[in-house]
């Protein structure tokens, strides 16, 4: 259980459900109610497919191209510390990534789906959590499981988007994205010492 509840929270960190608030609002802004629901529904199912994607064949892909996971794992934990110390010291994630949001029909798509929920970080932290060498086929589908409870969450604060923002607004929503970040850099950290263990055959 502790362990479910750890990918959970690791999940929801580099998601970070709570600032895809502030983009959906921008992005939906002169759209009818039913309108800004199907955008929602849309932007979690395509978000669900390329996250689900990746945990199917992230790590064959990584075979495929000879690329030890170890490496991976110290490369992906990198990128997760660059992306989580952006959330810290940079623009936060609604700061940023509604300055992406175009004119477009596709919203849902893009910036919701990518870059707003299956981000780049995303990506690499559902191929990490479900190395074939260290979790079993039963771990995995726990921690899709994990996901598509995230995706549910953030799913719900969308369809809630106007209400939550209306608490928390613009500050409260890039605290707690900040905070965020700061979990994520320490889960990166953890990830960039294991791969070195494996590198190098500590123990």
């Amino acid at each position: 259980m502790n362990e479910l509840i750890a990918t959970f929270i690791f999940l929801f960190a580099v998601i970070d459900p709570i600032g895809s608030i502030p983009v959906f609002i921008a992005a939906t802004t002169g759209l009818t109610e039913l309108e800004k629901r199907n955008v929602a529904f849309k932007a979690i199912l395509v978000s669900a497919l390329i996250l689900l994607f990746f945990i199917a064949v992230g790590e064959l892909i990584l075979d495929a191209i000879n690329i030890p996971l170890a490496a991976f794992q110290i490369a992906g934990g990198l990128v997760l510390l660059l992306f989580s110390l952006s959330m810290i010291f940079g623009e936060s994630k609604p700061e940023s990534e509604i300055k992406t949001i175009k004119n477009t029909t596709e919203i849902a798509v893009f910036p919701m789906a990518i870059p707003s929920i299956a981000s780049p970080g995303a990506m690499l932290a559902v191929v990490l959590l479900t190395k074939n060498a260290e979790f079993s086929i039963w771990e995995q589908i726990q921690s899709s499981l994990m996901l598509l409870a995230v995706l549910g969450v953030v799913l719900l604060l969308l369809l809630l988007a106007t209400k939550v923002h209306r608490i928390i607004g613009d500050a409260g929503a890039s605290i707690i994205s900040r905070v965020m970040g700061l979990i994520l850099s320490a889960v990166a950290i953890d990830n960039i010492i294991e791969g070195i263990k494996v590198s190098f055959n500590f123990l």
